[in-house]
């Protein structure tokens, strides 16, 4: 009974903590949290929170704020993750939704979650290695060159161009194009890859070879080059200037937000592990990245692959993997509104599921091989 209220208290302390960002002292709990015992007990409750490593005292005689531990347990046990409310979606679907194309809502969501949490907001495009074929087009332009259109299940448009030393038959180009949607459709591209230089060395498509060569090469090239799609982030002067830190505070903040590299990877591993409330948080040295120690990143996956991968050996001819096709999250300091943010990460990650799982939704289209 004790350590429950034990953890009562913690919450409060986290709590007034992130809204006052003052330490929280036993008087001020009693007073303004029902927890049923007196300022005593709670101050007891607290100096054994602070053995514990839940809470410190930054100065003699002073109130509590919370550790790296603290927050961490008030995440995973504590923090109630209230959903939006009716209104607050509506305005996420009326913002959202004048958008033209994919890259369009994307850049809206991270201004759109930056105004929301006052925090800096991270949204990551759709990478192709992680999308699947939905239909590929050959198209002729010239003798011996061809533009193939790869459009992919996330509403992403790619296009390549192909030149040979001589043009196929276009029969033998429209049985080619053919047959790869037929074997590839809702693989991703590296297993369409080589599926299609299995196709390549047919005998029935030995006329049309150099061309299913160069298109397996193609999807290759398009699976490895963007493994990490694109970031679109928002929000830094925002929290610059409501920061209640120090400039020098920031500046490593600031510094880690340049490594996109970084934070990319960080983003998508904390987006592709199930979380009770559907978003990942790694708070201070849990990032693993020296310029974020005082600053939380609160993430989730959007979309979701099923795309096939190229193993031959399993039953059903590749196994289907389940997995965000990209992730939309937000960065600020260790004593944000975890809840809130939480909260509007979730909702904005909902929404772009939804829009990139629709079958209509328009595509980015991206240049020749050259780009």
């Amino acid at each position: 009974m004790a350590n429950n209220r034990r953890m009562l208290v913690l919450r409060a302390v986290v709590e007034d903590y992130i809204r006052s960002q003052e330490p929280v002292g036993s008087s001020s709990i009693t007073r303004e949290h029902d927890l049923g015992v007196s300022s005593a007990t709670v101050r007891n409750d607290m100096a054994a929170l602070e053995d514990e490593g839940y809470l410190i005292q930054p100065h003699t005689s002073a109130g509590r704020i919370p550790t790296e531990k603290g927050y961490r347990t008030f995440v995973d046990k504590l923090a109630t993750v209230v959903p939006l409310s009716a209104a607050q979606r509506r305005g996420i679907d009326t913002f959202l939704s004048g958008s033209v194309s994919l890259d369009d809502t994307l850049q809206r969501a991270a201004r759109l979650l930056a105004r929301i949490t006052g925090q800096v907001a991270v949204v990551a495009s759709p990478s192709l290695a992680r999308s699947a074929l939905r239909r590929l087009e050959i198209v002729p332009l010239a003798p011996g060159l061809h533009l193939a259109v790869v459009i992919t299940d996330t509403g992403r448009v790619a296009q390549r161009t192909v030149s040979l030393p001589a043009s196929p038959a276009e029969d033998g180009v429209a049985t080619l194009n053919a047959r790869i949607n037929e074997e590839c459709q809702g693989t991703s591209l590296a297993a369409a890859g080589e599926r299609v230089r299995d196709i390549a060395d047919s005998p029935a498509f030995a006329s049309v070879r150099p061309l299913a060569r160069s298109l397996a090469k193609v999807m290759d090239d398009m699976a490895d080059e963007e493994r990490s799609g694109t970031m679109y982030m928002a929000g830094a002067s925002k929290l610059a200037q409501q920061s209640s830190a120090g400039l020098a505070d920031l500046a490593p903040l600031f510094d880690a937000l340049e490594e996109q590299v970084v934070l990319m990877k960080l983003m998508s591993s904390l987006s592709e592990v199930s979380q009770p409330h559907g978003v990942g948080v790694a708070i201070g040295s849990e990032t693993h990245t020296p310029g974020l120690l005082h600053a939380s990143v609160v993430t989730s996956g959007y979309g979701q692959s099923t795309a096939q991968t190229a193993d031959a050996d399993d039953a059903d001819g590749g196994a289907r993997r389940a997995e965000p096709i990209a992730f939309v999250g937000s960065i600020g300091p260790t004593h944000m509104d975890y809840a809130a943010t939480m909260a509007a990460v979730r909702a904005v990650a909902r929404y772009l599921t939804g829009f990139v799982n629709r079958e209509e939704g328009g595509g980015e289209t991206d240049g020749d091989a050259g780009d």
